[in-house]
């Protein structure tokens, strides 16, 4: 399993079933105080609204909610950036887990104390991935 970086997010390939994935995704954001707060069901959402099919796609909202009230005493709009995103997708030969980068979201306010958590919150998301 190799970790990618993009400029905005981390991602994993995993040779695991799309319930599995959002499973561990789940599981291992817990381990590092982040809950699932939102849960968007991209294929149901699409097909209710589109009548389209698409293949199974999730948009978990994570949050910690240090580190979101953290920021939210330092910046009071950034809740417009909250919380973290992670998708998950069904690919061939398994599925694929991303989450949002919060040091590159982050970068559009300058807050030395949103810095440190941006920091923070990519420590633990990494920890996330690489738990997967």
């Amino acid at each position: 399993m190799t970790m990618n970086e993009t400029r905005y997010g981390l991602r994993v390939d995993l040779s695991v079933p799309f319930d599995t994935a959002v499973a561990r995704a789940t599981d291992a954001l817990k381990t590092q105080g982040f809950g699932v707060i939102t849960t968007i069901d991209i294929a149901q959402t699409l097909k209710q609204k589109l009548n389209r099919d698409f293949r199974r796609y999730v948009i978990l909202g994570a949050c910690n909610p240090v580190l979101a009230h953290k920021a939210l005493l330092a910046e009071p709009q950034i809740g417009l950036m909250l919380p973290c995103n992670v998708v998950v997708q069904a690919a061939e030969g398994g599925s694929t887990v991303s989450i949002a980068d919060p040091k590159a979201m982050f970068t559009v306010v300058s807050n030395p104390t949103l810095v440190e958590v941006a920091n923070d919150a990519d420590a633990r998301l990494r920890r996330v991935i690489a738990a997967l």
